[in-house]
């Protein structure tokens, strides 16, 4: 695992009422039941992390925030369109 699914997944055990230990990239994200006020959290912790603007609208991008993969390959891309220039909290 990359270091930006690393971040991530230490992000989203952070937020859990009940962290997990066996979440990988194919974990779907209602799987871990975060609440939706957990998950606000989690999307600005990610934001401060990577230095990123998630944009987000539930109609449109349902499948980019999925699972745990999908969350890591929409950052990356995020974090590409940056021009690299993500920050390494």
């Amino acid at each position: 695992m990359d270091e930006v699914a690393t971040k991530i997944i230490e992000i989203l055990k952070k937020h859990m009422k009940e962290p997990q230990d066996d979440i990988g990239m194919s974990t779907n994200l209602t799987d871990l039941k975060i609440e939706s006020l957990d998950l606000a959290m989690i999307v600005f912790d990610i934001e401060d992390t990577f230095g990123i603007e998630i944009p987000y609208n539930a109609n449109d991008d349902v499948e980019d925030f999925k699972t745990v993969g999908s969350v890591v390959e929409k950052v990356k891309a995020l974090v590409e369109g940056n021009g690299g220039s993500a920050a390494t909290a």
